[in-house]
């Protein structure tokens, strides 16, 4: 896993090096590159829940420029929750130093939730029988001290002392594993993990919807190969990044050469 661990820290670095070469004169390169990660982030994401969207409907919920008929999407106002909590924490990725606190996880929710915005603070009171993750989760009397336990271990030397991509993955599942909440835990512990990522200057690992099986199977154990799973998922990120600056490349040489 080390070796892993090196490979995409490589691949990485040449991608933040590519990147930069679009950064001034080009921003409109690298808004289009966020469009297109963002529509498969939240694509995938609600794949994983069971969700499928169409490209319209994701392009429709998320560019300000297009005026819908929210009637006619059904997941309009989810899709821009998602969104919205997508920007949130890559506003928060610039703050490294501020802690990650339960009210951090609770922002999260929040802004998937709005119905919760302005209540209690209140965790599932049962544990739900219909649910995609069948996993062992909390009881609902231990969600309160878990979660603490989870923002102690967030400042702890152990989870500090580890590969950032491991301590992400780790993150995720040991939030999902709490299932705090019965609707929308799934997708913060996902928007945690990359909250980390984010702040450690990777991209997100988006996990495809092609291993959604394979992603439940990974989350009945931690040592189930949750953390594998997450760095493939990152990996695969990273290259179609690599890709898409690529062909940006060699369509201006291309561009070039015929003036």
């Amino acid at each position: 896993m080390e070796t892993r661990f090196f490979e995409v820290d490589a691949k990485m670095e040449e991608l933040k090096q590519r990147h930069g070469r679009f950064i001034n004169g080009s921003n409109w390169i690298v808004q289009d590159f966020y469009e297109k990660l963002d529509i498969s982030w939240i694509y995938h994401d609600n794949a994983l829940e069971g969700v499928v969207l169409s490209y319209s409907e994701l392009k429709a919920a998320i560019d300000k420029n297009i005026i819908s008929d929210v009637t006619l999407i059904p997941m309009y106002e989810e899709i821009k929750n998602h969104k919205a909590a997508i920007e949130h924490i890559r506003t928060l990725a610039h703050r490294r130093k501020q802690p990650i606190t339960l009210d951090t996880l609770r922002r999260l929710y929040e802004i998937l939730s709005p119905e919760a915005v302005g209540k209690p603070s209140q965790y599932r009171k049962d544990n739900p029988l219909h649910r995609l993750y069948y996993h062992e989760i909390a009881p609902p009397d231990k969600i309160g001290q878990r979660m603490r336990k989870l923002v102690e271990w967030l400042d702890s030397d152990e989870f500090r002392d580890e590969h950032p991509v491991k301590r992400a993955a780790r993150t995720h599942y040991r939030l999902l594993a709490i299932y705090p909440w019965t609707k929308n835990s799934g997708k913060v512990a996902r928007l945690l993990m990359n909250l980390l990522l984010l702040r450690d200057g990777y991209l997100p690992a988006v996990v495809h919807a092609i291993e959604r099986q394979r992603y439940y199977e990974v989350m009945r154990n931690e040592n189930a190969g949750i953390v594998q799973l997450i760095v493939e998922s990152l990996d695969n990120g990273i290259e179609t990044a690599l890709k898409f600056f690529s062909e940006v490349e060699e369509a201006r040489r291309a561009s070039r050469g015929a003036a």
